[in-house]
């Protein structure tokens, strides 16, 4: 096989064929002109590229919930007071008589204050806690942007049960809502 590689010369001028030409031109000309070419292109009015708008935020920060107990059992027990941590002395003695009531210990569940924590919402709540029960005293399922409920009845929402009943202090005078809440507490098989 014959290589195709050539020095010749002769060989050479039969693959380029163009004249080549060359010139030579002033340096300055081109600069000129390019000077010129950009000066006519920063006149121009120009729109802007970024347009600033407000960030606002796809997704509200899931607050540092303060809460007692362990959520072993990951039930979630609201109350809400104002004044209190928990709730005043009688309305304890009442959440320690239904936590006794369905066997549970502190370790089981975590107990939060609502009154504190006004803007979370249920999905926030679910979230932090990964609750599978709710139990809600003086928190409407409005406060937590639910639908409304019965009140001291077991209904589920997303998979999770949730009782909805009246502030402790007001349910402890209530002797029948404590009946009603007593048969739901029973429907739920803790």
């Amino acid at each position: 096989m014959v290589s195709q590689l050539t020095t010749d010369g002769e060989g050479l001028r039969l693959f380029f064929t163009d004249d080549i030409y060359l010139v030579k031109e002033p340096e300055g000309t081109l600069n000129e002109e390019v000077q010129a070419y950009v000066k006519a292109e920063a006149a121009s009015p120009a729109q802007p590229l970024i347009v600033n708008e407000p960030i606002i935020p796809l997704v509200k920060e899931q607050p540092e919930f303060k809460f007692l107990g362990n959520n072993n059992r990951n039930i979630l027990i609201l109350v809400y007071d104002d004044y209190n941590d928990v709730s005043d002395e009688k309305g304890r003695e009442l959440l320690r008589k239904i936590v006794k009531s369905i066997n549970l210990t502190a370790s089981d569940f975590a107990l939060l204050n609502y009154a504190k924590y006004k803007e979370a919402t249920y999905e926030q709540l679910k979230t932090r806690f990964s609750s599978v029960i709710v139990f809600a005293f003086g928190v409407s399922p409005q406060q937590l942007g639910l639908k409304n409920h019965p009140e001291n009845t077991v209904v589920t929402e997303g998979g999770v049960k949730l009782i909805f009943s009246s502030a402790l202090q007001k349910l402890d005078e209530d002797a029948n809502g404590k009946k009603v809440l007593w048969g739901s507490l029973r429907q739920l098989g803790l």
